[in-house]
């Protein structure tokens, strides 16, 4: 039973309040290197620790629920790119 649970832990990654490219890309659901270029625009909040990009989750989940309160009208499309151009706040 305890190797059981043990096991099951292994399978739920753990969530930390500051989190590396990998693990925000993750916990996003987008690939490294988009989230890559969404921090460098500034789309995404992020923050340099050295030169290494690192994600607040409680930021992150601040930033996904402002953006899931945008109407499609609201956010401004440029045709060159893929993403919207409003910057994170």
């Amino acid at each position: 039973m305890r190797n059981a649970a043990a096991r099951s832990n292994l399978l739920i990654p753990e969530v930390r309040e500051v989190m590396d490219i990998r693990q925000a890309s993750d916990y996003l659901g987008i690939s490294p290197d988009t989230l890559y270029k969404y921090a460098s625009d500034g789309f995404v909040p992020a923050f340099k620790l050295g030169n290494r990009w690192r994600f607040k989750r409680s930021r992150l989940d601040e930033w996904m629920d402002r953006q899931s309160d945008l109407h499609a009208s609201d956010v401004q499309l440029d045709p060159d790119q893929k993403k919207p151009v409003r910057p994170a706040l």
